[in-house]
């Protein structure tokens, strides 16, 4: 029996990429060194998905053009039910509301540190 992959939803910009904060929304940055080679390996025991704002047509060019074709299952503008979500703007709840303002008051993405 083929078990079902568990799917793990990707962030593009900031994760994937090398983005600054600077948005363009004609023109991706490229592939940030190491994704294409972390992909490969999550590949093997996830399905990835790219959950991005970003235009599908634009992002499908980009997957292609880093031949990324074979280890990305599909690209998302909605969040989606999945095992995680990998992003470079987020907080991990952690079952407290204690300090959680603070956290995100005091957030900054790590190209900003």
């Amino acid at each position: 029996m083929n078990k079902k992959k568990k799917t793990v939803l990707i962030d593009l910009d900031g994760v994937l990429n090398d983005y600054d904060g600077k948005f363009d929304k004609e023109l991706i940055s490229p592939i940030k060194r190491g994704a294409k080679e972390f992909l490969t390996e999550l590949s093997e025991r996830y399905e990835i998905k790219i959950f991005t704002t970003r235009d599908k047509l634009l992002v499908s060019k980009w997957i292609s053009e880093n031949g990324l074709n074979d280890l990305i299952e599909g690209i998302t503008n909605v969040k989606e039910p999945c095992w995680v979500y990998v992003d470079d703007r987020c907080i991990t709840f952690d079952g407290k509301f204690d300090g959680l303002i603070e956290k995100i008051d005091d957030f900054k993405p790590y190209y900003k540190k």
